[in-house]
C-alpha cells in the first residue's frame, strides 16, 4: 500500500496508507484501522464489533458509545449499516482523532468524538445510557497490542452503570484466556446481569470479540437480520462478511 501521510511525535510513528479507495492506519507498526467507503465490510475485527447490533431490530440501537476510536472503522460501519441516532467515541490519542476526521471521514451529524482517557471519561459520565457500548481499548508494547484495562468486576460494573435496560456490551479480547476469565462470564454478581453471551471470531484476526447482552437472543435472529441487510448477507459468495459465532451463555 502507498504511503499517504506520516507523522512521528513523541516517539510514536503514525502512518496512513492507501490502495485505491482503501485506507489503513498504522501506529508504531500496529494495524489499527481499515476502511473503504465503497466496501466498508473488511472481514476483520471491526465487522465483529458491529455484528452484535443485529441481535436487535432495526431502530432499537439508538445510542452507541465506542471506547477506543483508532481511525474509526467501527463507527463508519455502525453509521452505514445500523444508523443509530448518536455515536460517541472516546479516544486518548489526539492524533488518532485528527486522522479519523481527516482521512477516514469520521465526522458529521450524529458523531461526537472526545479526546481523553476512556476509563476516566466513563467514570465521570452522567448522561443518558447507551444501547450499545463497544470497548476496544488497546495500547502498543514492542509492536504488539496490549489491553489498557482488565476485564474485571470493577470495569464491567462501571460499564453496566451506563448500559440501557436491554443493552449490549461488546469487548475486544486479545486472546481466549482473557475472554474466559472476564468478569462477564466468571464474576457471579456481574455475569448474572447478562442473559446471553456470544463469542465472535474471524479468519483474518486472532482477536476474540464477545457480546454480553442483557436480554435473551439467538443466533437465528442475528443471521436473519444480516441476511436481510444489503451488503451483509454472509450466505452470498460476494459477501465480505466472514465470521464464526459461538454461544457462551
Amino acid at each position: 500500500m502507498a504511503l499517504l501521510w506520516q507523522k512521528k511525535t513523541k516517539g510514536t510513528l503514525y502512518e496512513v496508507r492507501n490502495a485505491g479507495n482503501t485506507r489503513r492506519l498504522y501506529t508504531n507498526g500496529v494495524f489499527h484501522t481499515q476502511y473503504n467507503p465503497a466496501n466498508p465490510v473488511t472481514g476483520h475485527v471491526w465487522d465483529l464489533l458491529m455484528l452484535p447490533a443485529f441481535f436487535y431490530k432495526p431502530g432499537e440501537i439508538k445510542r452507541v458509545l465506542v471506547l477506543g476510536v483508532g481511525g474509526g472503522a467501527v463507527i463508519q460501519l455502525l453509521r452505514h449499516f445500523v444508523k443509530p441516532e448518536i455515536i460517541i467515541g472516546v479516544e486518548l490519542d489526539k492524533t488518532h482523532i485528527h486522522i479519523a476526521k481527516k482521512f477516514f471521514n469520521v465526522k458529521g451529524s450524529g458523531i461526537r468524538l472526545y479526546q481523553g482517557d476512556a476509563v476516566h471519561w466513563l467514570q465521570n459520565y452522567q448522561g443518558e445510557k447507551f444501547d450499545l457500548i463497544i470497548e476496544d481499548l488497546f495500547a502498543e508494547e514492542k509492536g504488539e497490542p496490549v489491553p489498557v484495562v482488565k476485564a474485571n468486576g470493577v470495569w464491567f460494573a462501571e460499564m453496566l452503570k451506563h448500559l440501557s435496560e436491554q443493552g449490549v456490551l461488546v469487548r475486544n479480547f486479545i486472546d481466549k484466556q482473557e475472554l474466559n476469565n472476564a468478569a462477564g462470564l466468571v464474576h457471579k454478581s456481574i455475569s448474572k446481569r447478562f442473559k446471553s453471551v456470544f463469542r465472535f471470531t474471524s479468519t483474518y484476526d486472532e482477536n476474540f470479540v464477545a457480546a454480553f447482552l442483557k436480554k435473551q437472543v439467538s443466533n437465528t435472529e442475528l443471521r436473519q437480520r444480516l441476511s436481510a441487510t444489503p451488503g451483509l448477507n454472509p450466505s452470498l459468495k460476494s459477501s465480505r462478511l466472514r465470521y464464526r459465532i459461538r454461544r457462551l451463555k
